[in-house]
């Protein structure tokens, strides 16, 4: 049965809804960062821009880089964003937008978020890459997918009691990277990380301005957690959401992770630019290896 027009929405030029783009548009390697402005610090290497658009705070581009075609898009801030990002970029490749259905033959994706994350552990300094291996989401996103086969339910059980979780936020959900891209994309500079995804930066990240937070030991709590060797390392705001919506469509994806800010040790990077951009060149030539 065709997929209704109120939940595959096609712009009249046949683009989908909010990422204005159509199927031609992308490449099967995909590079995901928060910030629309950040886009243009990714393509600068590129030997090629072959296309590019503007729609709200998703900005996309593809075009070569050491002769592999590569797609960079913007997602904004937080899983909401990630939850319609991945969702228009399956339907790029999955779907059928003439035919209104699900292609029978699939197509995987491989997606790298390059972002910024702060350490809670003092070992992971300023200035330095973590890549996720495991995420743990505090937002309720996955929640609301059928979703139990691609958890870690006896991590998040133990995180829970651990954390003396309290019951009118919602319960958290661990999920994992694609061991392939790890492999490939993991070095001598690169640190392990399980991060912790939060809903927002300041009370549910322990940042206290004028408002008192439910729980003012979160992250020394987050940070004591050690679930068989696995200890959290760090803070941001996409992962989980991103690991989780990418096995559920079967799609392969990384977080790749420049450490700005250490908060155990309250530092800040003096150059968070720099380390960033350091993290993309590092990306780039390690997905063109």
């Amino acid at each position: 049965m065709p997929i209704k027009a109120s939940e595959l929405i096609l712009n009249p030029d046949g683009s989908i809804y909010h990422l204005n783009l159509r199927p031609e548009h992308i490449s099967d390697t995909i590079i995901t960062v928060g910030d629309p402005d950040r886009v243009d610090s990714v393509t600068k290497h590129f030997d090629t821009i072959e296309f590019q658009t503007k729609k709200r705070e998703f900005h996309t581009q593809t075009g070569t880089y050491k002769n592999k075609r590569i797609t960079v898009i913007s997602t904004g801030i937080g899983t909401d964003n990630i939850d319609i990002v991945f969702n228009e970029l399956d339907a790029l490749v999955n779907i059928d937008f003439d035919k209104r259905e699900v292609k029978q033959d699939l197509t995987s994706l491989n997606i790298v978020r390059i972002g910024t994350s702060g350490s809670i552990q003092k070992e992971i300094p300023t200035d330095s890459f973590l890549i996720s291996e495991y995420a743990a989401g505090f937002d309720s996103l996955l929640h609301f997918y059928e979703s139990e086969h691609v958890q870690y339910p006896e991590i998040s059980e133990a995180l829970i009691q651990h954390l003396d979780w309290f019951k009118h936020k919602s319960r958290p959900y661990i999920v994992s990277c694609d061991q392939a891209l790890y492999n490939k994309l993991s070095s001598s500079q690169t640190a392990q990380g399980f991060t912790a995804t939060n809903v927002g930066f300041y009370g549910p990240q322990g940042r206290v301005l004028r408002l008192p937070v439910q729980d003012p030991k979160l992250n020394d709590k987050l940070a004591s957690f050690n679930y068989q060797g696995k200890a959290i390392t760090n803070l941001e705001m996409e992962t989980a959401g991103i690991y989780g919506l990418a096995k559920l469509l079967g799609h392969k994806a990384l977080s790749m992770n420049a450490i700005i800010a250490n908060r155990a040790s309250g530092t800040f990077s003096e150059d968070p630019k720099a380390i960033v951009d350091d993290l993309i060149l590092y990306t780039l030539n390690k997905l063109t290896d």
